[in-house]
């Protein structure tokens, strides 16, 4: 039995809500190990949508201990409001049910101003961020002056921690031409919101390292996707942590063979929100019924997502940095009635071939995708729940994928709804 990582394999966006779902009712705690509130995970559950940010997938459970770990970037206002929503939703909600780390970084009003305040500075060359304020608390969180939920039981001492702090960001803020923050102000706002945040604050790296010696099966709820990832992604235009498999420990307090599985969630086709490079996006009719057929607006932010054809040398260079074990390949149906699908198999860069993403930003938007031209499919795979139902185009366009990124097809996504989902292998018994 193996705990297993579920990661995005390209921009984000790929469809982690289901799959994450799906294998919850499978596992006995759920951990939630990087990012903030700028994630966002659609579950449809019996005709019911949930939308999370920041609350980890197995909270829609009831018997499954849903953790948030040490690596998470907490906006306690934004949680607050995610808990007090689901539960007019009918779902209990208790700290006996979910765990955050007290050392987990706090994320603070000053951090979305600052993070707007950044972007509009940049003017014609944004990052594309949520504006969440997610950077700004990991920078203080790397330069040690971050307030982390442990803080909130000391109300003294968290005001000297403001004060350092807020010298530092009003003197960017003065610098930006933008109103300063008062210290006072945001700790009265911490004051009211302690209660509710501390009576869920505990040890994490205990609570998982019981479960584990008791043989529970713990999943890893990554956010966002490897593209994104602040050290092997599309830099700058990336988040601001890790999504690597290696974080699910390092952001939960466990050790490094703490995951046995690593399962990459891979999109049928490749969507990116945001600025930066986009290899394959498509600016014509493929890509604007890509968009309508796979309702690709942002969760959290409710952009637009840009489209474009399965990036397979992008994919396979994420299976080889993250160590993913096998893929779950999500929305296929969306494919369905294309007469011809292209594969991106790698790039032309000033005149050479290459088979990955250079680190480079200018090399990265000089990229040219190379294609392989695939014939579509008349059938429908919507729904299906086994290979015998799927077209048989379908299936070789499947086995192709398997091929040119180097990694097997563990599960198969053919629907939004979470049972129409063919499987070849349980993660958690590989």
């Amino acid at each position: 039995m193996a705990n297993v990582a579920v990661i995005g394999s390209q921009w984000g966006d790929e469809g982690k809500g289901k799959i994450v779902d799906w294998l919850s009712s499978r596992a006995d705690v759920v951990v939630r190990f990087q990012g903030g509130h700028n994630a966002g995970h659609t579950l449809v559950i019996d005709g019911i949508t949930y939308k999370l940010h920041l609350l980890p997938s197995g909270i829609v459970r009831r018997s499954k201990l849903s953790v948030i770990g040490n690596g998470v970037v907490i906006d306690p206002w934004a949680l607050q409001k995610e808990i007090e929503t689901i539960r007019a939703q009918g779902v209990e909600v208790n700290p006996q049910k979910l765990v955050i780390s007290e050392s987990a970084t706090l994320i603070l009003p000053v951090h979305p101003m600052l993070d707007e305040a950044m972007e509009r500075a940049r003017g014609n060359d944004p990052i594309g961020t949520t504006k969440r304020g997610i950077g700004p608390a990991y920078e203080d969180k790397i330069a040690r002056r971050g307030v982390r939920v442990c803080d909130l039981r000391d109300p003294e001492s968290l005001k000297g921690k403001l004060e350092k702090m807020m010298f530092h960001h009003n003197a960017l803020l003065r610098g930006f031409g933008e109103k300063e923050v008062s210290v006072d102000e945001i700790h009265a706002q911490l004051m009211e919101v302690a209660p509710e945040i501390l009576q869920y604050a505990g040890v994490v790296w205990r609570v998982l390292d019981e479960a584990r010696k008791a043989g529970k099966k713990i999943l890893f709820e990554g956010a966002q996707g490897m593209m994104l990832d602040v050290d092997h992604g599309t830099y700058p235009f990336v988040t601001s942590s890790n999504m690597h498999a290696a974080q699910a420990a390092t952001g939960s307090g466990m050790g490094p063979d703490a995951v046995g599985f690593v399962l990459g969630i891979t999109k049928a086709y490749t969507t990116r929100v945001g600025s930066g490079p986009f290899p394959t996006e498509l600016e014509d009719a493929d890509g604007q019924r890509l968009g309508e057929q796979g309702h690709e607006f942002g969760t959290t932010t409710g952009r637009k997502r840009r489209c474009g054809w399965f990036d397979a040398a992008l994919v396979r260079q994420t299976v080889t940095i993250s160590g993913i074990t096998g893929i779950a390949l999500t929305k296929i149906d969306v494919l369905d009635g294309f007469k011809t699908i292209k594969i991106c198999i790698g790039y032309e860069l000033d005149g050479k071939q290459i088979d990955y993403i250079p680190a480079s930003s200018a090399e990265q938007a000089r990229l040219k995708p190379v294609y392989e031209e695939f014939e579509g499919w008349d059938g429908t795979t919507n729904g299906a729940k086994s290979w015998a139902e799927l077209p048989a185009q379908a299936v070789k366009y499947v086995k192709r994928i398997e091929e040119l990124i180097g990694c097997p097809v563990t599960l198969l996504s053919t629907s939004p709804e979470r049972d129409d989902t063919i499987l070849m292998q349980d993660p958690f018994h590989a």
